[in-house]
């Protein structure tokens, strides 16, 4: 009986809403964890603190090792641990974005390596899903559309022709009101 998806079966495989993985393990977890416990504790009232971290160090390279066997072969990540290998835990996350930005408004160089192309693509998608306009190839089109009413000057910190300002620029960055303001309009765009 394999690939039924059910949790427990040869292929490891999980069925979507169902328990499985870690919760199956709770058992061996604890028992895990009262033995290093108290493997501990034996070492550290019979040889001391660095007979303890030793005992301690010998567990913590004992549970990775076995947790390396234990994981099947050839087990490609899925779309949302591809995506956490590449950006990282949610929390770094949040802080390089917020550094982004931060950059972004101190100086034009650091509006113009990262953010810029970020709202660019934003726009270029929007533009060619909603609207069917090509940002680069229709450039005036997409400034019509971006912009109706609104201030000219937010063009500037999209448009694709604009050079990126050098390395070392003393330029400020977007001001966070322009910022908010583009922000805006492309969610209503």
């Amino acid at each position: 009986m394999t690939g039924g998806g059910q949790p427990g079966q040869p292929d490891g495989s999980q069925g979507s809403g169902q328990r499985g993985g870690w919760a199956q393990s709770k058992p061996e977890l604890v028992i895990a964890g009262l033995l290093t416990g108290s493997a501990t504790v034996t070492a550290l009232l019979f040889g001391g603190l660095g007979a303890g971290c030793l005992v301690l160090a010998a567990a913590a390279v004992l549970a990775l090792c076995t947790l390396r066997l234990a994981a099947p072969a050839g087990a490609a990540p899925g779309p949302a641990e591809e995506r956490e290998l590449r950006t990282g835990t949610s929390f770094t996350g949040f802080w390089r974005k917020r550094s982004m930005v931060n950059d972004a408004t101190q100086t034009m160089a650091g509006y113009d390596m990262e953010l810029r192309g970020i709202l660019q693509n934003l726009l270029a998608a929007r533009l060619a899903e909603r609207h069917g306009i090509s940002l680069y190839h229709d450039p005036a089109a997409a400034r019509r559309l971006l912009l109706r009413g609104q201030d000219q000057s937010l063009w500037f910190w999209l448009d694709p022709a604009r050079p990126p300002a050098p390395e070392g620029s003393p330029r400020a960055g977007i001001p966070p009101r322009t910022l908010a303001a583009l922000l805006n309009r492309l969610e209503k765009l």
